[in-house]
């Protein structure tokens, strides 16, 4: 097996838009708007193609500040970004948010880049920016998913601590299903990624065996934090 990955042209790359433009055809026909389908699309081109260059420098620099600061605005985005789904939301649910992101994501990316993989240094951006990207975006996606369910029961009459029930319950469902379809349904990307590039697939498994643990445990803690948080907040203004 060699150890470089395939590059791909962009003349190549462009042929998986077809697939894409089947689903935003379907969405046409069956009049669903598929605005925000082509939002969502010119956002992940534009940003990703960007975010090939920026990881370029951000690869070669030497500096924890600048590591840091680019973490601070992975986890200021995710906050924001988390609250999407709600109706309304404001300043403070902003800020329960974020202190959910750091309190459920940093621990367990502190744990998994010093103890288990033992990054050296600390800021080493080609494993604490990936990982960390891993991280916060699964934080974010279950702590929208408990915020919209719990904003939903809440307005059907549930008490706080009834809906935060309900909403981890429905937060905790797509962490539940990746550990229990990983290696059986599919290959998740770091794993897909490192067998590859000829890394061997015992090796990459443990790795993402890693990454599991480290998304469905940062994932459920932010989730967690963020619902007895917000939950606490209604109860007071009952």
């Amino acid at each position: 097996m060699g150890t470089v990955v395939e590059p791909i042209s962009l003349s190549r790359l462009a042929l998986i838009l077809i697939p894409v433009a089947a689903v935003i055809f379907i969405q046409w026909r069956w009049s669903i708007s598929p605005r925000s389908t082509l939002q969502g699309i010119v956002r992940m081109l534009a940003q990703l193609l960007a975010v090939g260059y920026v990881l370029v420098f951000l690869f070669e620099t030497d500096s924890p500040i600048l590591v840091s600061l680019v973490l601070f605005i992975m986890i200021s985005a995710a906050s924001g970004i988390a609250l999407r789904p709600l109706e309304s939301s404001g300043y403070r649910l902003y800020l329960i948010s974020f202190a959910a992101i750091v309190l459920g994501g940093l621990p367990v990316l502190y744990l998994a880049t010093q103890w288990v993989i033992g990054v050296d240094p600390w800021y080493e951006p080609r494993y604490v920016i990936p990982l960390a990207g891993m991280i916060f975006s699964n934080a974010m996606n279950s702590v929208s998913l408990a915020a919209e369910r719990f904003e939903s029961e809440r307005n059907r009459g549930m008490k706080p601590s009834e809906a935060r029930f309900t909403a981890l319950q429905t937060a905790m469902i797509p962490l539940v299903n990746s550990l229990m379809a990983v290696g059986l349904v599919s290959l998740p990307g770091m794993m897909t990624g490192q067998v590859l590039s000829g890394v061997s697939p015992l090796i990459a498994a443990r790795y993402q065996i890693l990454v599991m643990c480290m998304l469905f445990s940062a994932s459920g803690i932010a989730a967690a934090i963020f619902l007895h948080l917000w939950a606490k907040r209604a109860a007071a203004r009952v």
